[in-house]
């Protein structure tokens, strides 16, 4: 989120909140919300040296890191260990508590249906994502979980910081990995054809 949108929504909470944040608060944000969101991003890249999908995600509160983690699923042979929930565990193991009042969540991709619900049952206060995810996105791209008043607990969604550079990330490891399909497939089919050839000599 940008300067100028922050300070839209404070204009808005000036009128709907007993304390909105002051244009000095918001510019703040701003410089921290772009320092975590590059150290998710560091995250997701570890992630993509073990053949992840680069996906990474830091807990913040007060401008101090309480735990990150990036995705580990393959890795793992867990289909629950995205970023987020590698995030979370590692905090409730540090905080000696699953409830997490007041902090903020980065990750560098808008979580998912699985991860939201981690979000709104640990009680974090916000969540701060880069990429917007067409396909799975439950911070409103698809369905908005995190905001929805049919729970007991919504939290304040912030999207868009660093957006081209974690969609870039993303895309580029899948290009990568189709590049990589592509080249095996090739390889397979020539040594495919020198055995027919050698076996028709």
């Amino acid at each position: 989120m940008t300067l100028e949108n922050k300070l839209s929504i404070s204009h808005k909470q000036q009128a709907s909140e007993t304390k909105p944040f002051t244009e000095e608060e918001l510019a703040l944000l701003a410089i921290q919300d772009e320092k975590w969101m590059r150290v998710a991003i560091a995250l997701a890249s570890e992630a993509e040296a073990l053949g992840e999908v680069p996906v990474g995600a830091v807990l913040v509160k007060d401008d101090k890191l309480i735990a990150s983690g990036f995705n580990l699923s393959i890795t793992e042979h867990d289909p629950s260990a995205h970023a987020e929930m590698q995030c979370i565990r590692a905090a409730g193991k540090i905080l000696h508590n699953y409830r997490m009042l007041g902090a903020t969540l980065y990750v560098t991709l808008e979580p998912c249906p699985m991860c939201a619900g981690a979000m709104i049952h640990s009680r974090i206060e916000r969540v701060v994502f880069g990429a917007k995810d067409l396909k799975t996105g439950a911070a409103g791209s698809v369905i908005n979980l995190l905001q929805d008043s049919h729970f007991n607990h919504q939290l304040t969604v912030d999207s868009g910081i660093l957006a081209e550079e974690c969609a870039s990330q993303l895309s580029q490891f899948f290009k990568r990995r189709r590049d990589e399909k592509k080249a095996l497939k090739k390889l397979l089919k020539q040594q495919s054809d020198l055995l027919l050839q050698k076996g028709k000599e």
